[in-house]
């Protein structure tokens, strides 16, 4: 017949009391810390990718420049002298004209630039950035690359590089902690068909944007409301300000993007994936700014002004210094 030591008795009567069947989670609790820990891992996950979105070596934070372009040829690279000068780049890179018919570059003599893989020989059409992609040059070994944006009537070369001094810098982004209680229901409540909303970019330019209704949700006691541009079978893009904003926020205000709204006119709103706008990063971006409609602010029954401070998702960016 065995014998048990004292040690091995203790061992044995502790696993046998964490098996007892009256301290087995109930079903409902199990289920609940499951689903608490799934929402914290996607969210980790998510941050994770935006992170990395951001870092690549085209990210935001590779920007390196926005140069608005004139009339007449202009040459292009980092040398003095140059009408458009490249933060990154050759001393002389090309020659860039504006034309009735297109915005044309042309790659001096020994510069290599590639479009879309291919060795750029002579003079090519620069379309502008939009729906159906627009042209892409690069140079440096494909480390540099070129783009062209129309905002309004005018045009500008927009340059990355993986070796701007923001992407090499680049600090990582911080968020509040994930609260299940900033992922809330919100009612879409949709508009007339055609109705726009003028939205002001940091330039100052005003462009009409498809506004196809609002959303409505609780929070604090109260009921907000954020205007929605976008297409409500696809995605709503909510543009907002807070009583965080230029405090523990952007000062620009931040953006929220939702999945499509549902049958029911029902949409779920995540503040807690409320992030920065590329402006945040970079001074080379002609970011949105939220209409004033979206401030997040109304009166109380006494006037006076009331705002949601909401203390999820994206806090301000500092670039790291090391």
């Amino acid at each position: 017949m065995k014998t048990h030591t004292l040690a091995s008795v203790l061992v044995i009567t502790l696993l046998a009391g964490a098996c007892s069947p009256h301290d087995t989670p109930a079903p409902e609790t199990s289920a609940a810390a499951t689903a608490a820990l799934d929402f914290k891992s996607e969210h980790a996950e998510w941050v994770q990718e935006r992170t990395a979105e951001l870092g690549k070596p085209d990210g935001w934070a590779s920007l390196i420049g926005l140069h608005w372009i004139e009339a007449g040829t202009q040459s292009v690279g980092s040398a003095e002298g140059n009408a458009i000068r490249l933060a990154i780049a050759p001393g002389h890179l090309a020659r860039l004209e504006p034309r009735a018919d297109g915005l044309y570059f042309t790659p001096v003599d020994g510069a290599q630039v590639t479009a879309d893989g291919k060795p750029v020989q002579g003079e090519i059409r620069l379309d502008p950035e939009g729906k159906g992609g627009g042209t892409t040059l690069t140079y440096d070994d494909g480390k540099g690359q070129i783009t062209a944006i129309k905002r309004g009537k005018r045009l500008a070369l927009r340059v990355r590089h993986a070796d701007a001094p923001a992407r090499l810098h680049f600090g990582g982004l911080d968020f509040f902690p994930a609260e299940e209680s900033w992922r809330v229901q919100a009612r879409f409540v949709p508009h007339p068909p055609g109705r726009t909303l003028p939205i002001v970019n940091v330039l100052g330019e005003v462009a009409d944007n498809p506004n196809p209704g609002y959303v409505v949700f609780e929070k604090e006691g109260r009921q907000w409301k954020l205007e929605a541009l976008g297409d409500p079978a696809k995605s709503l893009n909510l543009m907002f300000q807070d009583q965080t904003t230029s405090r523990q926020t952007y000062g620009v205000g931040r953006y929220l993007r939702t999945d499509a709204v549902a049958a029911d006119g029902t949409v779920t709103l995540d503040f807690n994936r409320a992030y920065n706008p590329p402006c945040a990063y970079t001074d080379f971006a002609t970011c949105p700014l939220p209409p004033p409609e979206n401030r997040l602010a109304q009166q109380d029954d006494n006037r006076q002004l009331v705002r949601l401070a909401v203390v999820a998702g994206e806090k301000k960016y500092a670039l790291a210094l090391h």
